[in-house]
């Protein structure tokens, strides 16, 4: 198959002409036509019904389109990623952070990436709020959760992060360890809010079965940061990213609790509004901070 066959098939598709989809590439209708003939015998199936005025796909042209698109996908994905590979790294780059994430892990990794690239400016804002990104002038933030149907472009990071709830020696030592989440009404948690909802419903899953504790405490922010604080300081329990918190219990000033059973999700993405903030500059940085993310979880 010839790549120009394949690209003048999705655009034909798209468009529903022939000689339209001919013009955007370059080249005639009768060359164009040729060219469906040829992908057509090529395939040994039948991509469009034809008539004299309109054509449509085929059943096997339908199936046959999206594979085409992606293996078209995938080879501009390739294209991109060596212009990256060769592109000059400049320029500013604006990047939202969040808070406790931000200050503890990322910036280090983002120190550590410019100073491989000392053309590159770098222009950062510590928030949690994801409304920042239309608000603020970022080009990407980083940011934990699926996101709602938003609009908002977003590429994984650390998929397979969890949270970790956990607590200070001092705190256990003063009331106790939890068996089960159940007993964590018997405590009080340390809560994190964002826009006014706060994240004091936590969800465990043990044998394929979900359980979620109406948790309550005397403290709650709209800063992670603060919340990991005040559970380093044995104020309480957290349920936080394992991101957030894994040095603090390899170090022992925190103690994973309840370890049998599964945690609730906390996947970090990279996101932006618009693919064409994809730049070789953000891909660079994507990769650089799947490959640290990993290793870091992995200790």
């Amino acid at each position: 198959m010839r790549l120009i066959d394949l690209e003048l098939f999705v655009l034909t598709a798209e468009s529903g002409s022939v000689s339209s989809a001919g013009r955007r590439i370059g080249i005639s209708p009768a060359t164009a036509s040729a060219s469906l003939k040829r992908l057509e015998e090529s395939v040994g199936a039948r991509l469009f019904l034809r008539s004299t005025r309109s054509q449509r796909l085929t059943v096997e042209g339908e199936i046959f389109l999206e594979h085409c698109q992606q293996a078209l996908r995938t080879l501009n994905d390739g294209r991109e990623a060596l212009n990256a590979g060769r592109a000059v790294i400049q320029g500013v780059l604006q990047i939202s952070l969040p808070s406790d994430l931000g200050r503890n892990v990322l910036l280090p990794l983002i120190d550590e990436f410019q100073a491989k690239h000392s053309l590159l400016h770098i222009r950062l804002h510590c928030s949690d709020r994801v409304a920042d990104v239309f608000r603020q002038p970022v080009d990407i933030a980083l940011r934990y959760g699926e996101l709602p149907d938003s609009g908002l472009i977003a590429l994984p990071i650390a998929p397979t992060n969890r949270r970790i709830l956990c607590a200070a020696p001092s705190y256990l030592l003063r009331y106790g360890t939890p068996a089960q989440p159940s007993e964590l009404v018997e405590h009080n948690c340390l809560t994190y809010q964002l826009s006014d909802k706060a994240h004091d419903r936590w969800t465990f899953i043990r044998d394929g079965l979900s359980t979620s504790v109406q948790v309550c405490g005397n403290r709650t922010s709209d800063d992670g940061e603060i919340v990991r604080r005040w559970a380093v300081a044995g104020c309480g329990i957290a349920y936080k990213s394992a991101l957030d918190v894994i040095s603090d219990v390899r170090e022992g000033r925190l103690i994973r609790l309840c370890q049998e059973w599964q945690t609730e999700a906390a996947p970090l993405y990279l996101i932006c509004i618009d693919r064409r903030q994809l730049n070789p500059v953000v891909q660079l940085l994507r990769a650089f901070l799947v490959e640290k993310m990993a290793a870091y979880l992995l200790g």
